[in-house]
């Protein structure tokens, strides 16, 4: 039961920690201005309204009282004593009570007045109206088939404004709350700002200058955050470097073979050996695009189709047919994400006659279809080709050369953007690759 009304919970609470630390600060403040008004209406307001209305009545009994004599200089002495004691416009009227009630179902004053009246005079000798004027009640009562009209001052009957106690209720609960709020803003603000550095760092982007504030905690998570990142960033730096350096050492050696090979008179062996020799620089180029791979790049507006667009010119081939649904800009490193493209296209063009690329959005991610007519790659081998240096020569051409290492590249880039791809079996009976990346 308790995990069900946990879920439920889950549901309705929001997720921000801004809005669930307003909540914590704000759920006291307006139960605590909720119990003071049930009780300042229940303790004070009714039961004062009550004496007050329960005061008025016997006033009124009186007078009516009054009125049942037979000596006229003494029923209008003590009118006039009422109307200059109590404030009070009496009027006799030779008509019937009204038959329209003007009673508001609502309003705690009219009940009250309603049950003191109902307790005196019975429920059909009276008759008040609270509405029809602004500072005054009008109050008639049946006394020996005459009717008594009295005017009176609101105030008699009601011990406060109601509005002005709403308004000191509710103005200090929208003043501390707007406090809470400015406060909270900047306590919740550095650990939005790390959390969007965390994200920018996860995306590969180079991030810089981040300034600890806030809380002690907060400021020694960033602290520790911004170390973490600075190590991280040489740690890449140096194997990237480490690599590039020892592609680059190894070119010297295998020029000085090229020209040894060139010099040599048995040539069946020496074209042999240049062709291992050329195999092998082009392993190292691919080692030096992997590195390129690692350094960083500034992310940049990048537009996704012009990026496909410059593809398909620069390979200048009928075999590659685009089909964008409409232009989509993306923050992001422009060069490693046509590194990326470019490898996926290469591999597509290099086992298939045709490759086929496609775009689409949903609600918050680029999703990106390239898909050829080649042979394919088994169910079982779609992990292993994204591995560095793996090779699945068995479904592929052994006349394409290549070191296993754009699949990587491909893979490394998309989540270094945050993104994620994927292969299944295309439409065309070959290979689909899905590219995704956040919006």
């Amino acid at each position: 039961m308790s995990f069900g009304l946990n879920s439920i919970l889950k549901k309705i609470l929001p997720t921000g920690l801004f809005y669930r630390s307003l909540i914590i600060v704000a759920a006291p403040t307006i139960i605590l201005q909720i119990i003071i008004t049930v009780v300042f209406f229940d303790s004070i307001w009714i039961k004062a309204n009550k004496g007050l209305t329960r005061s008025l009545v016997g006033e009124l009994k009186t007078l009516s009282d009054i009125y049942t004599g037979d000596d006229p200089k003494q029923i209008e002495y003590l009118t006039d004593q009422f109307k200059f004691n109590f404030d009070f416009v009496i009027n006799i009227k030779d008509e019937e009570l009204p038959s329209v009630s003007k009673e508001r179902k609502f309003s705690p004053m009219d009940r009250s007045l309603r049950r003191e009246l109902k307790s005196v005079f019975g429920s059909t000798n009276y008759w008040f109206n609270t509405i029809k004027y602004e500072d005054v009640v009008e109050i008639r009562i049946k006394s020996n088939d005459r009717i008594i009209q009295v005017l009176f001052p609101r105030e008699r009957i009601a011990p406060s404004s109601v509005r002005l106690f709403i308004f000191w209720i509710i103005f200090p609960s929208i003043l501390l709350i707007s406090i809470a709020i400015i406060f909270l803003k900047n306590q919740t603000r550095p650990i939005v700002n790390l959390a969007k550095a965390a994200e920018k760092f996860g995306k590969g982007d180079f991030v810089s200058g981040i300034r600890p504030s806030g809380a002690s905690e907060i400021r020694k998570a960033a602290y520790e955050f911004d170390r973490m990142a600075k190590r991280i960033d040489k740690h890449l730096k140096q194997r990237s470097e480490m690599l590039s350096g020892i592609s680059h050492d190894l070119r010297t050696p295998l020029t000085r073979l090229k020209l040894q090979l060139a010099m040599l008179n048995q040539k069946e062996l020496s074209s042999k050996m240049s062709k291992d020799i050329d195999e092998m620089e082009a392993m190292l180029n691919s080692y030096l695009q992997f590195a390129k791979s690692q350094v960083q790049e500034e992310s940049v507006a990048t537009n996704i189709n012009k990026i496909f667009n410059e593809i398909a010119s620069e390979r200048n081939t009928e075999s590659l047919y685009l089909d964008f649904q409409a232009e989509t800009v993306l923050v992001a490193r422009r060069n490693a994400l046509k590194r990326c493209f470019n490898n996926i296209i290469g591999n597509g063009l290099n086992y298939a006659k045709n490759v086929y690329v496609s775009t689409s959005k949903s609600a918050n991610n680029l999703n990106i279809l390239i898909s050829d007519d080649g042979p394919g790659i088994p169910l079982n081998q779609y992990k292993n080709v994204f591995k560095p240096f793996f090779r699945l020569d068995q479904s592929r051409n052994l006349n394409h050369s290549g070191v296993g290492l754009g699949m990587s590249i491909s893979e490394d880039i998309v989540r270094s953007h945050g993104g994620n791809i994927e292969l299944s079996e295309s439409k065309y009976k070959g290979l689909q690759v899905k590219i995704s990346l956040p919006l």
